[in-house]
């Protein structure tokens, strides 16, 4: 699983009919700065997920890519690569909260 911002969302009116109904957001993943380990950086890409659980624009959320995307609740027949799993209430490391 990775972390991620919610930056946007995709509107698709034409997709395989599987997909109706789906959220699909736009998400920045983020890394834990190798230079400063209490905050994050962008990463450089940027990828389209299904949400699974309502999250918005500028939340830190959980997302799985590949084969344990589809393992998300009433995925496992979807044509999707990136799911979002959780929105992020805190991350902590090295002892110190970067988020939350």
């Amino acid at each position: 699983m990775f972390l991620a911002v919610v930056i946007g969302q995709v509107v698709a009116t034409k997709k395989d009919e599987s997909m109706r109904g789906q959220k699909l957001l736009i998400l920045r993943p983020q890394l834990v700065d190798e230079a400063n380990p209490a905050k994050f950086r962008n990463g450089s890409n940027t990828i389209v997920a299904v949400d699974t659980v309502g999250a918005g624009e500028g939340e830190l959320v959980m997302f799985a890519q590949g084969s344990s995307a589809r393992q998300a609740q009433g995925m496992k027949m979807l044509p999707v690569d990136a799911a979002v799993v959780a929105i992020v209430d805190s991350v902590d490391i090295l002892g110190k909260r970067i988020h939350g």
